[in-house]
Formats: structure tokens, C-alpha cells, sequence
């Protein structure tokens, strides 16, 4: 049962409507020997996390709890329980298939509201809702940039999350993808010499990852100028898409691929995850996934 508690202005609503004054005229009827004249001893009121840690404390009495070094993408993110209250809402639970418009305005306009703040936190002009999740979302960017270029060919980095590639390479065997892998330099990133080296007329796509693997932010700009150089898109995957709250995003990429798990899905026996492709506006008739527009009457 969810504990509203009433203001100072409907207190003395719900008084007027049974015809009372104050809280002392209605319990008059109790002698005043009996009445407490002090607050309760009671605890001040908590926030949110102090509240969580309040219990875990209390439950570490009977039973240890236990920490994760999982990592490498599946990571235990603080969420609001109002998230899972509003998820719970018909207008969010139902998003996956709104087929009649008429009746899924609210759905749509949560979709909308969702592609408006990626777009705002990658820096790019348009972004879908959504992919499966970072990994397939990174894929699908590459065969966008496939599309886009008519090219084949495939420079991918190999701080670039090693389960990403494996995703991209069992596409790449059915899809006439030629992927090539690069190495990273002495600092953990990506080694531009390398790039310049492999680049050539028939690269489509350029791709790294930012933060990559090792948790170290790439050279976007230097990677874009290389990219161009030959005629490829640069393609940046971004496994943890809360970095980007501290981190300049790169809005110099052609493509961002993000996996936006910790945005408010926990982890759960290898999901659930939410991935997001973000690109130029010229880019978007060849973006795959669900994407909601605003029209103009």
C-alpha cells in the first residue's frame, strides 16, 4: 500500500468536512491526562538511498550480502523505485507493439520524449527506440555504414568490447562483411597509425568504443579526420551510456551505437538491455529500428 501524506491545507479540508476546527476540538472527547503533548520519538525523515542502506544494514544482520566484479557491462546502477511505478503505467508497459496510433498517444510520446534525450546526451540529430541492446546495436551501425558507403570492408578496434565483436563477426559470416581488427597503443587506445594504415577505398566503417574496454576515452576527432580520409564512417560504441554524463560526447562521429541498460534496467540473468543507434539527420532513411516523429499541422 503506497503512504501519501496529506498537506497542512487538506488536513484542515478534511476537518471542515466533518465539521471541526482543529485536531484538538476532534479528539476532545479523549481526557487530556491521556493525550501526549510532545512529538513522537521517532527518526527525522530519510531520502531514498539513506532509506536502502538503512535495510541493507539491517538485512546484513541475518544474511552477508555480496558484491559483483562482473563489470564488462553489467553493472548494479542505483534506479528510483518511481522509475518502476512509472514503467508500471498502460501508456509505458505497453510500448513494445502501439499498431493502433489512436489509442497509443501516450506511448508514443514517451518513445518521442526517449529519442529527444539521447539525442540531447550524444550530441547527434536523431536516434531510434530502439535496438536489442549495445551489442546488436553496434552491428546494425555497421551495416547502416555498409549501406551508406556501398563499401564492405570493416576496421573495428580491438579495445572494442570483445563480445561486440564477437556479435559483429557471427553477422559479419552471412553478410559479406570483410572485418578487420586493429590494435590499441601503449596508453589503451585505439592506435590511429594503424587505422591510416589498414584505411583504404573499400572501408566502410571505422568503429572503436568510447570509453573502450580498458575504461580509457578515445581520440574521436583524430578517428573522424582518418575515417574521412577515405571515404568510411566512423562508428562509436558506447557500452555504458551514463559515462556520457561526465564525458564530452562524439558528436563527431558519423554513427553512435549505446547500450542505456543503466538508465533503469537492472541486471537480470544476462539482461534486460536497451540499445540505441544515434546519427546524423542525412543518415536517417538507412536507421533501423522503431523511430517516432513530431508533425507539423
Amino acid at each position: 500500500m503506497r503512504y501519501l501524506p496529506k498537506s497542512d491545507s487538506e488536513r484542515r479540508e478534511m476537518l471542515r468536512a466533518i465539521g471541526f476546527d482543529s485536531f484538538e476540538q476532534l479528539f476532545q472527547a479523549i481526557p487530556a491526562e491521556f493525550r501526549l503533548k510532545r512529538p513522537l520519538a521517532v527518526p527525522g525523515p530519510l531520502s531514498e538511498m539513506e532509506i536502502i542502506e538503512y535495510f541493507r544494514g539491517r538485512a546484513a544482520e541475518n544474511s552477508r550480502g555480496y558484491t559483483s566484479f562482473l563489470g564488462a557491462g553489467v553493472y548494479h546502477h542505483h534506479r528510483s523505485v518511481v522509475a518502476d511505478a512509472l514503467l508500471q503505467r498502460g501508456e509505458f508497459l505497453t510500448s513494445y507493439t502501439p499498431y493502433q496510433a489512436e489509442i497509443s498517444q501516450g506511448t508514443l510520446q514517451a518513445i518521442f520524449e526517449f529519442q529527444t534525450l539521447m539525442c540531447q546526451l550524444t550530441g547527434q540529430e536523431v536516434a531510434n527506440a530502439s535496438m536489442y541492446d549495445g551489442s546488436t546495436a553496434l552491428t546494425e551501425a555497421v551495416l547502416m555504414a555498409e549501406r551508406l558507403t556501398g563499401r564492405q570492408r570493416v576496421l573495428i578496434a580491438r579495445s572494442v568490447h570483445p563480445e561486440y565483436r564477437q556479435v559483429l563477426g557471427t553477422y559479419a559470416k552471412n553478410t559479406g562483411l570483410h572485418v578487420e581488427e586493429f590494435g590499441f597503443t601503449s596508453s589503451g587506445q585505439a592506435d590511429c597509425d594503424a587505422v591510416r594504415k589498414a584505411a583504404g577505398d573499400q572501408v566502410a566503417a571505422v568503429v572503436v568504443q568510447s570509453p573502450n574496454f580498458f575504461g580509457v576515452l578515445e581520440q574521436v576527432p583524430a578517428l573522424v579526420e582518418i575515417a574521412h580520409g577515405c571515404g568510411a564512417l566512423l562508428v562509436v560504441a558506447i557500452a555504458e551510456a551514463v559515462s556520457l554524463g561526465i564525458a564530452r560526447p562524439p558528436t563527431e562521429a558519423d554513427i553512435i551505437a549505446m547500450e542505456a541498460q543503466s538508465f533503469g534496467l537492472p541486471p537480470s540473468y544476462g539482461g534486460p538491455y536497451a540499445g540505441v543507434i544515434a546519427t546524423k539527420d542525412k543518415f536517417v532513411r538507412q536507421m533501423p529500428g522503431r523511430l517516432v516523429g513530431q508533425t507539423t499541422d
